[in-house]
């Protein structure tokens, strides 16, 4: 089994609050993935050291001060009634909004959703802030959202 139903997120209730309510075509499409299938993508994209943000170490990309290229802020348009993610963020990943993404929060807890939900659920995915990373299916761009309001934007390729 690739996908854990939503409801067997530890942290479901994100994409049930009230206050940042959901579609249920939009749920759909939001797959948290299986532990074994998370860890596999971890391992292939994101750090075979580490298996947290907080945990990079030289050699991973995400460590590389040359990955990142822009930073932001992102907490006070998230506390805001603004919808749409920071311009820069907008900017910087440009893709298709049928591009596979994957929210990465942990080694154990990623999810799979598409660019286009993702646009319009991303408060829900930032309640978990704590350096979370969003990268999409073949594309070189990052994300990493950290919890202290800020964001930065970069490339893998420039690591």
């Amino acid at each position: 089994m690739n996908y854990l139903p939503l409801e067997e997120l530890k942290n479901a209730w994100i994409f049930k609050h009230k206050s940042l309510s959901i579609t249920s075509q939009d749920l759909s499409k939001i797959k948290p993935m299986a532990k074994p299938r998370a860890n596999a993508l971890w391992d292939t994209f994101i750090s075979k050291q580490g298996d947290h943000p907080d945990f990079f170490k030289k050699g991973d990309w995400a460590f590389n001060q040359d990955t990142w290229l822009e930073h932001g802020k992102w907490e006070t348009i998230w506390d805001s009634e603004e919808t749409a993610l920071p311009d820069l963020i907008l900017e910087q990943l440009n893709w298709d909004n049928n591009t596979v993404v994957y929210f990465c929060s942990s080694r154990n807890n990623v999810i799979e959703t598409t660019w286009m939900v993702f646009k319009r659920c991303w408060k829900n995915f930032l309640f978990m802030d704590d350096g979370p990373l969003l990268i999409g299916k073949k594309r070189n761009e990052v994300v990493q959202f950290n919890a202290n309001g800020l964001f930065k934007t970069g490339s893998k390729s420039t690591s």
